[in-house]
């Protein structure tokens, strides 16, 4: 069997350059929109916006970390640590607790700072990494990125 490579086919039409009159009419160029949305305004909160993690449902957290990984502010792999706080198991029943209509506000910084503990005591690393930069996100999300170190490395 032989195959052949596609042969060229003309565009139909002229596609427009950056620099041509079809695209100056107002239109923004990639490099502006680029731009724009790169600033450093883009990527601040506002105070009013800021999450606070020492009083959350577990359904805030797990809608806050989506918006995040969205927005392309944290990668899949940073969400890790977040994903494991949003997860509650019932001891009565050894099933999972529905975040929807679980409305218990936790401390998730102090659940990190606690699982940090955990991870040392177990030796571990990678595990206490992933919680470490949790808390450091947490905080910065705060503005409270000063009160970081608390004798844990982090």
């Amino acid at each position: 069997m032989k195959i052949q490579a596609p042969s060229p086919v003309p565009p139909s039409s002229p596609h427009p350059t950056g620099g041509s009159a079809a695209n100056a009419g107002g239109a923004c160029s990639f490099a502006s929109m680029l731009a724009a949305a790169t600033t450093p305004a883009a990527d601040q909160t506002a105070d009013d916006e800021r999450p606070d993690f020492t009083s959350m449902t577990r359904q805030q957290l797990f809608d806050w970390m989506n918006q995040q990984i969205r927005s392309g502010r944290m990668s899949l792999d940073e969400s890790t640590p977040f994903l494991g706080m949003t997860m509650k198991i019932s001891a009565a029943t050894g099933e999972p607790v529905d975040m929807a209509s679980d409305g218990e506000r936790i401390d998730f910084v102090a659940k990190a700072r606690g699982g940090i503990d955990g991870a040392l005591e177990r030796r571990d690393y990678d595990l206490l990494a992933r919680l470490q930069a949790a808390v450091e996100h947490m905080l910065k999300m705060q503005g409270s990125a000063g009160t970081a170190a608390d004798g844990r490395g982090v």
